[in-house]
């Protein structure tokens, strides 16, 4: 089976930003895990950092009328040395501030007192989790990974994290293979009374992802045949309730290196913001950026496939 339909035929489009309140920033690869589905292609060897320059522009891009939210993610984010200062120049303008943590990268040598900085700043934690079982998450994610996760989701929980409305802690789920997740609401419940019961963790929501036909998910496709009979899958799947919420109608994903995306997926896949705006160098404010076309191509569906699928989960009832 093959896609024939391109994403903008499906959704009528093309589709524009309507207004930027999401400024996600992508610090660098360097990461202290390299799990299976990564879209990133992230792990210990990877070399690619955000620099000072490329930092200290993003907090001055902060100042953009409407921004509301700095979402930052990697890699580990927490192992790029500029993570905390943006932190500090977004709380202290008055910005909600994400963080997508991988959990055991709190239990690093060094990392002591990280998940007491994002508490003191009330950054919310958006924390990878694939599943409430050690077999299944370590299968996904490597060796010990569980444990350690479950470890720092504890530490969390002392300082407030699931409790305190100012810290907030949700977690991730995606699939392990080549099907859409299943609905986000129940399968809450069943992460929340496992884990309470399990191991005493709390926590606020959580948020089912679609895995993107790209990067390292993409080779698994490709070697075990799977790779059309999974788009078709997204393709079948496609639900128009979803795409006035896609995330890319609000924010703009930043590389690295500085380069202007208009999300982390199309990043990963090198597909640039359509038009003259390349870099965060090329404009002024973040508000240059809307009302412009966004890059649309087949792994889009991902993020319309079922009850769709965005940076804070599902878009629509399941």
């Amino acid at each position: 089976m093959t896609v024939l339909r391109t994403f903008d035929a499906v959704v009528q489009g093309p589709i524009d930003r309507v207004r930027l309140s999401t400024l996600q920033i992508n610090v660098g690869k360097r990461c202290n895990q390299a799990c299976l589905h990564c879209h990133v292609n992230a792990g210990p060897k990877r070399t690619e950092m955000m620099d000072a320059a490329t930092s200290e522009r993003l907090i001055h891009l902060m100042d953009t009328e409407g921004l509301e939210t700095v979402d930052i993610t990697g890699g580990a984010p927490e192992l790029n040395p500029h993570f905390r200062d943006l932190v500090r120049a977004a709380r202290s303008r008055g910005l909600h501030v994400i963080d997508r943590c991988n959990l055991t990268v709190l239990c690093e040598p060094g990392q002591e007192d990280t998940a007491q900085f994002l508490a003191d700043h009330d950054v919310e934690v958006v924390a990878s989790l694939p599943c409430y079982s050690e077999k299944n998450v370590d299968s996904q994610r490597g060796r010990g990974v569980f444990g350690r996760s479950i470890q720092a989701l504890q530490h969390l929980n002392t300082l407030g994290y699931g409790t305190n409305p100012d810290r907030v802690l949700n977690l991730v789920y995606n699939p392990g293979g080549a099907f859409l997740p299943p609905a986000q609401a129940s399968l809450e419940a069943d992460y929340k009374r496992r884990l309470q019961d399990d191991f005493g963790i709390v926590f606020n929501h959580l948020f089912t992802l679609t895995n993107m036909p790209i990067a390292r998910f993409l080779e698994d496709l490709n070697r075990s045949g799977q790779h059309s009979t999974y788009m078709q899958t997204l393709l079948d799947a496609f639900n128009p309730q979803t795409v006035s919420g896609l995330m890319c109608r609000e924010q703009i994903s930043v590389s690295w290196d500085g380069r202007l995306f208009d999300c982390d997926f199309n990043q990963m896949l090198e597909l640039p913001t359509p038009g003259k705006h390349r870099t965060i160098w090329d404009v002024e404010s973040l508000n240059e950026l809307c009302g412009k076309h966004i890059a649309t191509a087949a792994h889009c569906f991902g993020c319309t496939a079922g009850a769709g699928s965005s940076c804070g989960g599902s878009l629509a009832a399941s």
